[in-house]
């Protein structure tokens, strides 16, 4: 199942596209942390509220709208978020992903750890958070694009819910990049839960560009890692043409890691072979 990704890895034709669940692998808080900051800070009483009542995209609206801005919330996130070093070299998740030298890493990480990690094993490469980073691009260097924004740009962060809905028309020059990027690569989606409705906005953008182009089954293999094996997503997402990849009877806090593990060793396994096959001088 893996032959068709390790190739693409190989030919530099794949884009990872990585999610929260990257990070939470070195023990970043997750999005009920969140809730629990903001609620205390503007001095919300959550239990009034029923069980998927309140969401992180219309609590951050409502911050903004109490506080004037994001900023105070942006500020906590990147002193919480933020990892040391040590840490973030012992991320065996980071060092992979750096391994397998993606040419293109989309993510919706605020946070830089994905960059540090780059700097740590002595990795150049690009972050293109708007458009200006855009003519950044160099031929050869990976880009990691912060593609819901980064600490470092307030304004570029995408947290509420009319951020959100923003998003949604799909025309931003990020957008307008993945789109052109997308189009002729296999992507692989990491570290994201299937309830995130921006991406399966993404995903089923993606499905309905190569379906109404009329050349659907020259559309490249993308593939989406779950942590655990789910029939009724797996059944939407092949509809929508993705791939599911799972491990099996693996415990999910460490099903990326291990998956991962296996994909860089079958990249490098295929090198090897394609070396022995090379001719000698």
């Amino acid at each position: 199942m893996l032959q068709d990704l390790v190739g693409a890895i190989r030919k530099r034709q794949a884009i990872l596209f990585a999610g929260a669940g990257v990070s939470m692998t070195v023990g970043l808080p997750s999005w009920s942390t969140l809730i629990e900051h903001v609620a205390e800070e503007l001095d919300l009483d959550t239990s009034s509220f029923r069980e998927g009542e309140l969401n992180y995209l219309t609590l951050a609206e409502y911050y903004r709208i109490r506080q004037g801005s994001i900023g105070p919330l942006r500020s906590w996130m990147d002193r919480h978020w933020t990892l040391p070093e040590e840490k973030l070299k012992a991320s065996k998740v980071h060092e992979l992903i750096s391994k397998l030298d993606f040419p293109i890493i989309y993510t919706t990480n605020f946070d830089r750890n994905l960059e540090t990690a780059f700097d740590l094993h002595g990795k150049d490469y690009v972050k293109i958070v708007n458009a200006k980073d855009i003519a950044r691009i160099r031929e050869g260097v990976p880009q990691i694009v912060k593609y819901h924004g980064d600490f470092d740009d307030d304004g570029s962060i995408v947290i509420a819910e009319t951020d959100y809905l923003d998003r949604l028309s799909f025309e931003s020059p990020l957008d307008i990049k993945f789109r052109s990027d997308s189009l002729g690569k296999t992507i692989l989606f990491i570290g994201y839960s299937m309830t995130d409705l921006n991406i399966r906005f993404l995903m089923h953008r993606l499905w309905k560009t190569w379906n109404g182009s009329g050349y659907e089954r020259d559309r490249p293999q993308s593939y989406v890692f779950m942590l655990r094996s789910n029939p009724v997503e797996q059944a939407v997402l092949e509809q929508w043409g993705l791939r599911v990849l799972t491990e099996k009877d693996c415990p999910p806090e460490k099903a990326l890691e291990v998956f991962l593990t296996k994909l860089c060793a079958s990249v490098e396994k295929a090198d090897e072979a394609r070396h022995l096959e090379l001719p000698r001088p």
